[in-house]
C-alpha cells in the first residue's frame, strides 16, 4: 500500500507554475495520544474539520539544474527559522514518494487565519495546505492522477509533517487509524467518515475559548512519546474501542446525550493520561477548570447540547449545535469571556474541507 505512493522518476520533466490552497484545521472528537514508528497512531481518532480557521499556502516552483533541496520560506510576510527547519525535515521524509521536489526551486508562502497560540491546531492547516500543493505539483508532472488518489496521497504525506494533518484533507467527519468498526479505515492516510451521520451533526459549531496563549511546557510530540510504557496505555487503547463504538452509535442515531458524554470523556482521558505519565504534567490552567463547571451547570439548567472537548492544551472548544448558536453566545459574553485571556474566543463551524485558489 505505501509502495503506491512511491512516484515513478520516469515522469520527472521540466515544469514551472505555482499552486495555492486553503486548508482548515481540525478538531479530535475520539483522540489519539501515543503513535508508533513513521506517524503511525496507537490508536484510530475521530474529528470534525472546520472552516473559519484556516491556512492559506502558495507554492512557486521551477526546475532547476542541480538535484538538490532548495527552498525559501515565509510565513505571514516573514522569515520563520523555527519552521522552516520543521519544513526541511518533512521534506527529506517526503523525498521517497516526492522525489521531483529536489529538482524545484521552491518558494513557499503561508499565512494562517487564526492566532498562532489560539489553542488551534496550526500544525494540522500548515501540512495538509502544503502537502494539497505539493500534489498539484506531481499532477503537473503526472495528469493521469485521479482526485481520489490525489487526496489520498495528500493525507498520507500530510501525516509525516503532523498526524493530525492527515484529517484536515477531507472535509466534515473524518477517521485516522485503522478500526474494525469502519471501513476502508487506514493508519497511513484519513478518510472520509464512511457511516451514516444523523442531521443533528451536519451543521455543529465550535467556538475556541482561548483560555492561554503561552507556549505549552511540553510540547504534543513529547507527549505522544510518554505514551510509550505508560502504566495505563493498555486501558486507554480498551477506552477508545468503546469511545468509537459509542459514537458510532452516537452519529448514526442522533443520540446527543451519548455524543456529549463520549466527546468530554474522550477530553478529560487525554489530559488524565498526561497527568498520569512518567514524568507527569498538567496542561489544564484554573480558568479550564472554572469554564468547565460553567458549561455543566449551563447545559442542566438550560436542557442545553453544549459540550466540550480539549487539545493538548488548556483552550476550550465548545461543540454545539447550530440552532443554539444565539443563546449560547449570549453565556460566552456573560459568563465565560472573563476567564479567557484578553477575552479572546473564535467562532467557528464544521466546513466542507479545502479550497484550491
Amino acid at each position: 500500500m505505501i509502495n503506491d505512493f512511491i512516484f515513478n522518476s520516469n515522469n520527472f520533466q521540466t515544469i514551472s507554475g505555482a499552486s495555492e490552497w486553503r486548508s482548515p484545521s481540525n478538531i479530535a472528537l475520539i483522540k489519539y495520544w501515543g503513535k508508533k514508528n513513521n506517524q503511525i497512531p496507537l490508536n484510530p481518532s475521530i474529528s470534525i474539520t472546520l472552516k473559519n480557521c484556516f491556512t492559506q499556502t502558495k507554492i512557486s516552483y521551477q526546475t532547476k539544474k542541480v538535484s538538490k533541496l532548495e527552498f525559501s520560506f515565509l510565513f505571514e510576510g516573514e522569515n520563520n527559522p523555527s519552521f522552516e527547519k520543521k519544513l526541511r525535515q518533512f521534506f527529506i521524509k517526503i523525498e521517497k514518494y516526492c522525489p521531483y521536489l529536489s529538482n524545484l526551486e521552491l518558494k513557499i508562502e503561508s499565512r494562517n487565519s487564526f492566532p498562532h497560540s489560539s489553542g488551534i491546531a496550526s500544525s494540522a492547516s500548515s501540512y495538509s495546505a502544503l502537502s494539497l500543493c505539493i500534489m498539484d505539483v506531481e499532477k503537473e508532472l503526472n495528469p493521469s492522477i485521479d482526485d481520489k488518489f490525489f487526496l489520498k496521497k495528500a493525507s498520507f504525506i500530510a501525516r509525516l509533517g503532523s498526524g493530525s494533518a492527515c484529517r484536515s484533507i477531507l472535509g466534515f467527519f473524518s477517521i485516522w487509524g485503522r478500526s474494525d468498526f469502519f471501513d476502508f479505515s487506514s493508519d497511513i492516510y484519513a478518510i472520509n467518515y464512511p457511516n451514516k451521520i444523523h442531521d443533528v451533526y451536519k451543521e455543529i459549531c465550535d467556538t475556541v475559548l482561548i483560555v492561554d496563549k503561552e507556549k505549552k511546557e511540553v510540547s504534543s510530540t513529547m507527549g505522544h512519546h510518554l505514551m510509550e510504557g505508560h502504566s495505563f496505555s493498555n486501558d486507554r487503547l480498551n477506552q477508545v474501542k468503546i469511545s468509537l463504538k459509542n459514537l458510532k452509535n452516537a452519529l448514526e442515531r442522533g443520540d446527543y446525550d451519548m455524543f456529549i458524554k463520549v466527546v468530554e470523556l474522550e477530553a478529560l482521558s487525554l489530559h488524565a493520561m498526561m497527568m498520569t505519565s512518567d514524568p507527569y504534567y498538567i496542561l489544564l490552567k484554573p480558568n479550564t477548570i472554572k469554564i468547565i463547571n460553567l458549561i455543566w451547570k449551563y447545559r442542566k439548567e438550560n436542557d442545553s447540547k453544549i459540550c466540550f472537548t480539549l487539545d493538548a492544551g488548556a483552550n476550550i472548544h465548545l461543540i454545539y449545535p447550530k440552532k443554539e448558536y444565539d443563546p449560547i453566545q449570549e453565556f460566552i459574553r456573560n459568563k465565560l469571556i472573563k476567564f479567557c485571556e484578553s477575552g479572546q474566543f473564535i467562532n467557528d463551524m464544521i466546513g466542507i474541507g479545502p479550497l484550491k485558489l
